[in-house]
């Protein structure tokens, strides 16, 4: 296996990185790249920096299912400052690979290669491929790394035999994406969505979320937002294209919608992307599922399982997911009956559900009443115009809805 090494303190690993990665792959044939990061790095852990757990964490998820693509935590176990020689020879002995690995540098840091420790040596054992600017950072990340004004390799400036990588350029580094997020400034999609969630998850690099939620909102948000990011994919792959985009609307519309009530939107984005992830299940897995909480099916579940997969999520999300918050299973599991006394979640989600802008037929007059109406309002709008389109086609009404409209109208008597 023909194998490269892409070393650095990926603090954190940006667009950059792997674009450059993926062009060495695409252009010079190799089979694997190699991320090795370094065990130092300039910038303190807390807020404004990452731990090497971090940083390699990032990594994983920032490339997980490219199986073009592996880290190497040899310069962490190692820990201390480490010198390419060393980090080459380890893998050289390891992974045993076909011919001379191929050693990445920035042009930025190749101008200073010759001060590196056995840059000969270094020379001989790999095959030096030089990729324009590679996302420069301030101070070395390693002491053999000193800072440089760049070369042109394609000018024969770099007097060791290397092959020259014609990338383009892509004009981000590490510093900018930290002090981007340290100034709540527009940085997400310049590191890829794994990374983004670690970094949010773990208030990295100064994150503090929107500055107006509390404490414990942001704890809860952070705790939340790598589980939506999988789950969301998961959900992406489950279920057909136009029934996600329908739960993603759901999702968009709920969190508009906890905000606007006061409530965690993070619960009610994740509710909206999951209530509907069991629709193309099968029967039989569908009534197993769902029946795992405990309950049976009435008498129109058996008739209609498809019913079910509302409950089935709930199952599904608490046992994949670990999601254990009773708001949010509540939400999902009630989103398609209703229920009475749900609470203020679940209200937000069965509407969303039923009004989200991809519902062509769906009254516009609704959506216009999200805008102002409350909660209790807008939930008994949005449930009486959906009793009153069962009816006008002669379906079925389940059980709990009957409860439900049956405790609202005892509710409304004077």
């Amino acid at each position: 296996m023909k194998l490269a090494i892409l070393g650095g303190s990926f603090n954190p690993v940006h667009i950059a990185h792997l674009f450059v990665a993926d062009a060495v792959l695409a252009g010079l044939a190799y089979d694997r790249i190699v991320l090795i990061p370094a065990f130092q790095s300039p910038f303190k852990t807390g807020a404004e920096g990452a731990s090497p757990r971090d940083r390699m964490e990032m990594l994983a998820a920032s490339i997980a299912g490219d199986q073009r693509l592996s880290i190497d935590d040899c310069e962490i176990r190692r820990e201390g400052v480490s010198y390419t020689i060393d980090t080459l020879s380890d893998v050289i002995k390891r992974y045993r690979p076909e011919g001379k690995p191929g050693l990445i540098l920035g042009d930025d840091l190749a101008s200073a290669f010759h001060k590196w420790r056995s840059p000969g040596k270094i020379a001989e054992l790999a095959d030096i491929i030089i990729a324009r600017r590679l996302a420069p950072e301030k101070p070395a990340q390693r002491e053999e790394y000193p800072c440089g004004g760049g070369i042109d390799a394609e000018k024969g400036d770099f007097p060791y035999p290397h092959r020259a990588l014609n990338n383009e350029i892509i004009n981000v580094s590490s510093r900018l994406v930290r002090e981007k997020v340290g100034r709540a400034e527009a940085w997400r999609y310049l590191v890829p969505p794994g990374a983004r969630c670690i970094i949010e998850d773990r208030c990295l690099y100064g994150f503090r979320g929107e500055s107006k939620l509390s404490a414990e909102s942001i704890s809860t948000e952070s705790k939340l937002s790598a589980t939506i990011a999988r789950l969301e994919n998961d959900v992406r792959l489950a279920i057909n294209f136009d029934r996600f985009i329908h739960s993603r609307n759901t999702a968009l519309m709920a969190w508009d919608l906890c905000r606007r009530f006061g409530l965690e939107p993070h619960k009610g984005y994740l509710a909206g992307i999951a209530h509907d992830m069991c629709k193309s299940m099968g029967e039989e897995e569908l009534v197993r599922l769902a029946h795992a909480d405990g309950g049976g099916s009435s008498k129109l579940e058996q008739k209609k399982p498809g019913l079910l997969h509302a409950r089935a999520a709930a199952v599904l999300l608490q046992r994949n997911y670990g999601i254990v918050d009773r708001d949010i299973l509540e939400a999902i599991r009630y989103h398609t009956t209703g229920q009475a006394d749900m609470g203020s979640l679940a209200k937000v989600v069965y509407i969303a559900d039923k009004i989200e802008v991809s519902r062509t037929k769906a009254d516009p007059a609704l959506r216009e009443m999200s805008r102002s109406a409350d909660l209790d309002e807008l939930f008994a709008a949005v449930l009486d115009n959906t009793v009153a389109y069962l009816r006008s086609r002669q379906l079925d009404i389940s059980y709990g809805t009957k409860r439900l409209l049956a405790a609202m109208n005892k509710r409304n008597k004077p």
